[in-house]
């Protein structure tokens, strides 16, 4: 009977697998990983330590790397390029940041709204995030000539002041007794109801019309054109603040990628559950009140990582700079990211491989360290 076992003991250790199921899925996991480990090594890791290595060294990309230490860190920090690159990086992330997600959650909160095509004006809003950004940076320059749209619009506002304020007024007031008039039936009727205000503005232009007619208000034509300088300057408005060509920048930047965070907020707005908003109502509560109380803490997950998702971007702010390249002077539009690419393409010159790393690396830590920084503030 012992001789009979024996075979069958080893045609059962025959059909035992090679790998436990357990290794057979960790195996599995790793081969659906493997192309992006190998572009994580290869363009992230590998990248990183050469860079780290290379702003240690003097290099040109001609001769052997040189051995300098601190020199670069050292250099770099008593260069005026890198300070203005540096300034004008840390008040571009704090502004456009700010901007983004600001004007991404009003945009949200609008477009969360019970209206009659908003499906179309969710579109219309998103259409920045996905169209070209070197094909909106020819447009916004085109805009921003010294004959472009921008100083077009300014003319006529100039012009026109008295007609133009005269219309404002008349909507407020005109929507201000529209909206009573419907709450004094019982209607729901919000500050800013749509259908109300096209009424509003129609009745406005109609009356600005006549009082223009009748002479109350008139146009002041200009002899000369507003003509501002809005790219190839170094002024700064204020005169504390940042270069008018970088503060244009700033409006481009916000304005093309606020819709991608607004996307962001309305996935959240829409997981907020109705039930907190209606026992808020049955509590008297005011909108402001609901929207302190109730939607900021709710999106707070969305806050943090629109917040730490426009703050890498905009440390890292490039191609919008380089797109705009001599339409403005360097010192007014340079950004850390720029000043690396500058030194390694300075045109005419030898690169600069050591100058240009060191510069990547305090890039990194400074995008590293805001973002920590940014996460124990939330996490308070």
């Amino acid at each position: 009977m012992a001789a009979r076992a024996a075979p069958a003991g080893r045609r059962g250790a025959l059909r035992r697998p090679l790998l436990t199921e357990r290794a057979q899925e960790a195996l599995t996991a790793y081969a659906f990983l493997a192309p992006f480990l190998f572009g994580l090594v290869v363009f992230f890791a590998y990248a990183f330590v050469r860079t780290v290595y290379f702003s240690f060294t003097r290099y040109d990309l001609f001769h052997p790397p040189q051995w300098v230490g601190l020199d670069n860190y050292l250099a770099i920090f008593q260069e005026p390029r890198f300070l203005t690159a540096l300034a004008n990086s840390l008040t571009f992330a704090a502004v456009v940041t700010t901007a983004q997600t600001v004007f991404a959650l009003m945009l949200a909160l609008v477009l969360n709204q019970k209206l009659k095509g908003i499906t179309f004006f969710r579109a219309a809003y998103y259409m920045p995030s996905v169209t070209s950004s070197i094909v909106i940076t020819l447009i916004f320059i085109w805009l921003f000539q010294r004959t472009g749209v921008m100083n077009y619009l300014l003319t006529l506002a100039a012009t026109y002041w008295q007609m133009l304020l005269a219309f404002l007024a008349l909507t407020a007031l005109v929507q201000a007794a529209l909206v009573i008039a419907e709450r004094r039936r019982h209607l729901p009727a919000s500050v800013l109801e749509p259908s109300l205000l096209v009424v509003a503005m129609m009745v406005a232009a109609a009356a600005t019309a006549g009082l223009a007619a009748a002479g109350v208000v008139r146009a002041f034509p200009r002899q000369e054109p507003v003509i501002i300088t809005w790219l190839n300057t170094r002024r700064r408005f204020p005169d504390w603040g940042a270069p008018i060509p970088l503060e244009a920048i700033m409006m481009l930047n916000t304005w093309t990628t606020a819709p991608t965070f607004m996307l962001l907020y309305l996935a959240g707005l829409q997981d907020i559950p109705r039930e907190l908003y209606e026992a808020a109502s049955v509590d008297g509560a005011t909108p402001w009140q609901q929207f302190r109380h109730i939607t900021v803490p709710q999106l707070r997950h969305v806050s943090f990582l629109v917040v730490t998702l426009g703050l890498i971007g905009t440390l890292q702010m490039f191609d919008q700079v380089a797109i705009i390249g001599d339409q403005a002077p360097l010192e007014s539009v340079i950004t850390l990211a720029y000043y690396v690419y500058n030194n390694v393409f300075p045109g005419g010159a030898l690169p600069r491989i050591g100058a240009a790393s060191a510069g990547a690396v305090i890039l990194a830590v400074l995008t590293l360290v805001v973002v920590l920084i940014q996460r124990k503030v939330v996490e308070r």
